[in-house]
């Protein structure tokens, strides 16, 4: 488990400015559901002065994300927009007393909902879909403009670096190299070389107690006993099926099986499953890895 500061459980426990605004008339949408993280920002804007009057959200997400998300809300209310632009996601994470590393996507997203939310109110086009050829990591849907600013604006050095800010690398880790080609190209601009045979070394060493394939089988299998009550109240179950590296295939039973939250109901254990194992990890249901099996011997 992460070390949280007291000021991210305050806002995670209590989050202010929780919920939707009728009156918005800016709204900045960005993640995905799909992805395991999906923010809503909404403010109201003074036409006259630019002013943000207000600001809420709405959040699906882990405990970082509401807290950041809780935290960005606070930090621009009172703000004119250009000034709210300023704002960084090291600003959010500061004001939270520090997020892990882990976590620090959170705050990225949010420094991303603001941007869309501005251009939303000024009638500009704001997008996160991708053009072709731009988008780096599939998994996440997570495009190299975004690796590059957060590069530049964290002054990232790393693989690791990158999937903590940005989540991009954290699922299949097919995008790696086209990750390690955009940290080659700004750690030039910095004067820098990129070395990943020393960026592994040094975060294999920092890892601490890195589990075998025995131990993390049986720590997936109780964290799902953890979320297993909850479902049992709703009639439904779920089952461990397979784990194949970051991949974990799940029979859901009972209620659970074909409900119409089942998609939701994954995403949530997904999220679990990664705040407990400190990794990004994807949640499948086994019939979609019996199908993507059967296709792969074909």
């Amino acid at each position: 488990m992460w070390d949280y500061s007291d000021k991210v459980k305050e806002h995670f426990f209590s989050p202010r400015n929780s919920g939707a605004m009728d009156d918005a008339n800016a709204i900045g949408d960005v993640g995905s559901i799909n992805c395991g993280d999906a923010l809503r920002l909404m403010l109201k804007v003074d036409p006259e002065t630019e002013t943000i009057q207000d600001a809420r959200f709405q959040t699906f997400g882990c405990g970082s994300a509401i807290a950041s998300s809780s935290a960005l809300t606070e930090i621009i209310k009172g703000m004119k927009l250009d000034d709210a632009l300023k704002v960084s996601n090291q600003d959010i994470a500061d004001y939270l007393d520090g997020l892990p590393p882990e976590k620090m996507h959170c705050s990225v997203m949010g420094r991303e909902a603001l941007q869309a939310a501005v251009a939303n109110y000024r009638g500009e086009e704001w997008k996160d879909d991708h053009e072709e050829g731009a988008l780096i990591c599939k998994c996440f849907a997570i495009d190299a403009v975004l690796i590059e600013e957060t590069v530049r604006a964290n002054n990232l050095s790393c693989v690791e670096d990158v999937i903590n800010y940005t989540k991009a690398g954290g699922g299949c880790s097919s995008c790696h190299e086209g990750i390690e080609e955009i940290l080659v190209k700004v750690l030039a601009e910095r004067g820098e070389t990129f070395n990943p045979h020393a960026v592994v070394a040094k975060a294999e060493e920092e890892k601490p107690g890195k589990l075998n394939n025995l131990q993390r089988i049986k720590r997936i299998e109780m964290i799902l006993d953890s979320i297993r009550p909850q479902l049992k109240r709703d009639h439904g179950d779920i089952e461990l099926v397979d784990v194949d590296g970051k991949t974990i295939y799940v029979n859901m039973i009972g209620a659970c099986a074909g409900c119409q939250m089942e998609a939701q109901t994954l995403q949530g254990i997904q999220t679990k499953l990664m705040e407990d194992l400190g990794e990004f990890v994807k949640v499948v249901p086994s019939r979609a890895g019996s199908y993507a099996r059967a296709a792969s011997h074909v």
